[in-house]
């Protein structure tokens, strides 16, 4: 295969990588981010470079991705905001683990399913991944149980206890901003099955 075809899924992922570590700072009602809608576009991207050449290069896609997600969290760390650094260490460090045990977990498990129905690899894969990059991203970057990761980062107001998504059990708020997100990515991994199939097919015609 050659390089110059991966060119466009590296382009894709960093596009939507730099999107989502701008678009994090920007409040979508009260538990999301407007982040929380372009960054599951990389379970697309890494599905399609999947499908169309195969998984070592959709992991080529993801470390690429892996790249510029560190370089975003390095600038962000030496940008003061109104309260510190607009992305504190704790955050950078759960951002990174995150995005790759996800990425690859998802080429992996659409990999073992690319043989069944058209839409079962891409689906399955992207809602494990999402599952995945949510718990570790959420428990790393604010966990109270995890303070030792950083003593100097106040994650205080993270573990507010206030009931679930507003409705349910008390629980740490970071427990409901964690729900939330995970929602966006459920609804996202069937939305982009249809710029899936629709690329794919083309592709493959």
């Amino acid at each position: 295969m050659k390089h110059a075809a991966l060119l466009p899924p590296i382009l894709a992922m960093a596009a939507i990588v730099v999107a989502s570590n701008i678009l994090v700072q920007f409040l979508f009602g009260q538990w999301l981010t407007w982040g929380a809608f372009t960054y599951p576009l990389a379970f697309l991207v890494t599905d399609v470079t999947n499908r169309l050449h195969g998984p070592a290069a959709a992991r080529r896609v993801v470390y690429a991705g892996f790249v510029v997600g560190l370089a975003c969290s390095f600038i962000g760390t030496q940008i003061d905001g109104p309260f510190g650094p607009l992305v504190t260490i704790r955050v950078a460090v759960a951002s990174a683990t995150a995005f790759l045990a996800a990425q690859l977990f998802d080429v992996t498990v659409f990999n073992r399913l690319r043989r069944g129905n058209w839409w079962r690899a891409p689906f399955v894969a992207s809602l494990l991944g999402s599952l995945l990059d949510t718990a570790l991203f959420f428990t790393i970057a604010f966990s109270g149980a995890l303070v030792v990761l950083a003593p100097g980062v106040d994650v205080g107001w993270a573990n507010e206890p206030i009931a679930l998504l507003g409705r349910g059990p008390v629980l740490p708020l970071w427990i409901s901003l964690a729900a939330a997100d995970f929602g966006v990515k459920l609804a996202m991994a069937s939305v982009t099955l249809v710029p899936y199939r629709l690329v794919t097919a083309r592709r493959r015609a």
